[in-house]
């Protein structure tokens, strides 16, 4: 082998590895469309920093209830005429004074609010957390259904390619019949070039559909769209519906597997220990409060060290504070709480409603789609007959091209029509799954 051959086919290799390459780095699969979009979705983001907060929340409500610990150093320097702190005579000279405490307290009882706070935020922090799945399952669905309109779309491009293939070999078939004066009527070329080039404009338009459903998708990750993605097929086992199963049994289950739900209810009971705790406020709180201390004052003769040791102490405190009047501060808070309870109620009850009308729109959906699907499939098949028996009728010169056309017209729509209720089923299949906290491929 020459040298001239053999660089020859490094540099073809080379070509063809970097375009395998770029090929494979357009590819996308439906596991990778998830998880971008759930990485780049900003309310995603958004919950999960208020289920972080919620978290924090949690920590500081465990941390109110530990003893507190505080130390104290200052200072008091006076000149001229002043007490004396060890004396307590007046003299008239300049003295420091400093003295060192550390202090700490501990409630014993306060109505339960700080047990009650732990509950409510630890409830509060539950709901964070559901509600942040609740939002990467609606960006789940989001993107599924997107990716399926995708699919959906580009199955329809193939089907009309096919229709301009078939289209393309009749018009070149009657245009040889014309120049050889066979054909059946004066019209039947003008026919077949208008049925061409009406396949053409369909598949121009499927073109564009496959654009616009690429890019929804691609807006729906919440990255630049890229015209030279593709998708990855998906296996005909992943396409599958449950047409079996009630709205009524679709509902049941929601409410104990959707997440969405879960959180409502968890913020809805959070909200009653909110309560709870504010009213453990206007009870009397007790409290122990504890300490060391000692001083040091230049105006005694005795050293530093004795003095720190000598002046040593410690006390306890046992303390009741009880609320007599707060500007009705503590009141009103139990009353806000309340409205808070009130309106989580609302938010929990309208959940479910919401729900219930969701599930049942979409199981009809479902049926619907279903129905259609099962209907078209019989259409198509009888039209696809039909448009064969026309073919060979109009190849042997026994049937007009506008009856020709007629008849692949009906046969292309069916097809074309049965693929998007397919897919539709698909669609609506996934909406449901994701009522059931099984969303998955």
């Amino acid at each position: 082998m020459s040298f001239r051959k053999y660089i020859l086919i490094i540099l073809t290799l080379a070509i063809v590895s970097r375009a395998n390459a770029q090929q494979q780095s357009n590819l996308l699969t439906l596991q990778q469309c998830l998880d971008t979009a759930i990485k780049n979705n900003l309310t995603v983001q958004q919950d999960a920093v208020t289920a972080e907060r919620a978290r924090i929340g949690l920590v500081q409500a465990k941390d109110n209830m530990i003893p507190t610990v505080a130390g104290y150093i200052d200072r008091d320097y006076t000149t001229g005429r002043t007490v004396n702190p060890v004396t307590n005579t007046y003299i008239n000279q300049s003295v420091t004074y400093d003295n060192y405490n550390l202090q700490g307290s501990v409630t014993i009882f306060n109505g339960l609010a700080y047990q009650n706070a732990v509950k409510q935020t630890s409830l509060a922090y539950q709901s964070g957390k559901m509600a942040f799945q609740a939002a990467k399952d609606i960006v789940t669905t989001n993107v599924i259904t997107s990716y399926l309109q995708v699919l959906d779309a580009e199955a329809q491009l193939d089907q009309t390619k096919s229709q301009v293939a078939v289209a393309k070999e009749t018009a070149d078939r009657g245009e040889i019949l014309e120049k050889q004066g066979d054909n059946t009527t004066a019209s039947t070329i003008y026919d077949l070039r208008g049925q061409l080039q009406a396949n053409n404009v369909s598949y121009v338009i499927a073109q564009n559909n496959v654009s616009s459903a690429m890019l929804n998708l691609f807006q729906v990750m919440n990255v630049p769209y890229n015209k030279d993605a593709q998708l990855q097929p998906l296996n005909a086992d992943d396409l599958k519906g449950d047409k079996d199963v009630t709205p009524e049994q679709v509902y049941e289950t929601a409410l104990q597997q959707l997440a969405e739900v879960k959180a409502a209810t968890l913020m809805r009971q959070s909200a009653e220990k909110e309560v709870k705790y504010y009213k453990g406020l206007l009870v009397p709180q007790l409290a122990v409060s504890y300490g060391i201390a000692t001083n040091y004052s230049n105006s005694d003769p005795v050293s530093y060290s004795d003095q720190f040791k000598n002046n040593y102490g410690t006390y306890v405190q046992l303390g009741l504070n009880i609320p007599i009047f707060t500007n009705r501060l503590k009141r009103n808070q139990v009353a806000l709480a309340k409205l808070d309870l009130l309106n989580s109620q609302y938010v929990e009850e309208n959940t479910k409603i919401v729900l219930k009308q969701s599930v049942e729109q979409a199981y009809y959906n479902m049926i619907s789609a279903y129905n259609k699907y099962q209907a078209l499939e019989a259409e198509s098949q009888a039209y696809s007959e039909s448009f064969r028996i026309s073919k060979l009728r109009f190849e042997a010169g026994v049937l007009n091209s506008v009856d020709y056309i007629t008849s692949k017209n009906n046969m292309d729509g069916a097809n074309l029509a049965l693929i998007s209720a397919r897919y539709d089923y698909f669609i609506y299949s996934k909406v449901l799954d994701y009522y059931q906290g099984k969303l998955s491929f």
